[in-house]
């Protein structure tokens, strides 16, 4: 099933997790979605993946000025983000920054995200790819809004000894003193006027230093993006329900130990049943050979 706007396959919906299992007491703020790309030809479509990736990356690299300004002019737009790039995915090999871009992609066509803080963009430090949160988004609804910080990690596995790491640092972003720097971020930047103009003057006064984030919780969900390499895809060759049931029934699986591990810490989180938990896991056949093409395709699009 297609959502949106977005190109891939979702095979569980933003599932609540007390409805997929009774064998943990969730509280039912621990939401799971299931994302597959598809196969032509007998093989998993690297293309579209790479396409999905070049077609967002304006979302994170490039602020809503930059943007607005380069519309009409798409390879201007492409050199420019690549540029902005922090590159130091092609020492370590981890796919950090690819992660950061799909999560952007994701919450653009899956949850109709506004991108209020392009996080590449504004990284400043090119040897720190992990202040704050992964992405910043606002997500409006009629006269309200909901404020979203992203978790985006690219795993070789995504085993228990993985989940735990994922945890720590999600419980870290949601420190106070970290989340009221996320938003004087937000509140800072020009993009929220840009994007969203007849609800900024309020967002910024309800993100002010001076409101106890207390109050702010109940608006928060923290979107965890897990972009993995996964044998079941590796093997696969077509669409097929078979394939689909694989993935579903493995993504379950790895959802409800996830969140028993972070419910099992939830105590480190002040009012945690406030805030929403969103697990999005992407299944890919092969790490490296999608890492090696982005970084190509970096150069590509910086030198050309």
């Amino acid at each position: 099933m297609k959502k949106n706007n977005l190109i891939f396959d979702v095979l569980i919906d933003d599932q609540k997790l007390k409805d997929v299992t009774e064998i943990f007491p969730f509280l039912g703020n621990e939401l799971l979605v299931s994302i597959v790309n598809d196969f032509e030809d007998g093989k998993w479509r690297y293309s579209e993946f790479q396409d999905f990736i070049w077609n967002n990356i304006a979302e994170t690299a490039l602020s809503a000025r930059e943007r607005e300004n380069l519309i009409g002019n798409p390879k201007t737009t492409l050199r420019q983000a690549a540029k902005n790039l922090r590159y130091v995915d092609k020492d370590k090999g981890e796919g950090s920054e690819l992660a950061e871009i799909v999560l952007y992609g994701i919450m653009r066509h899956y949850y109709k995200a506004l991108p209020v803080v392009p996080k590449i963009y504004n990284k400043q430090n090119t040897q720190d790819n992990a202040k704050g949160a992964d992405s910043v988004h606002i997500v409006v609804t009629g006269d309200s809004f909901s404020l979203w910080f992203g978790e985006a990690k690219f795993y070789n596995s995504i085993e228990d000894d993985r989940l735990s790491k994922i945890i720590d640092s999600v419980i870290t972003s949601l420190d106070t003193n970290k989340l009221k720097k996320e938003n004087s971020i937000i509140t800072d930047l020009v993009d929220i006027d840009i994007l969203i103009p007849d609800l900024a003057a309020e967002i910024k006064k309800s993100l002010s230093f001076t409101n106890s984030m207390d109050n702010i919780k109940p608006k928060i969900h923290i979107p965890i993006l897990l972009l993995h390499q996964c044998e079941i895809t590796n093997n696969e060759t077509r669409m097929s329900d078979e394939y689909k049931n694989k993935i579903i029934e493995y993504h379950k699986e790895r959802a409800i130990k996830y969140f028993t591990k972070q419910f099992n810490k939830k105590d480190r989180i002040h009012l945690y049943e406030k805030i929403t938990f969103h697990l999005i896991i992407f299944p890919i056949p092969n790490k490296n050979m999608i890492v090696e093409t982005f970084l190509n395709h970096i150069d590509f699009y910086k030198n050309n």
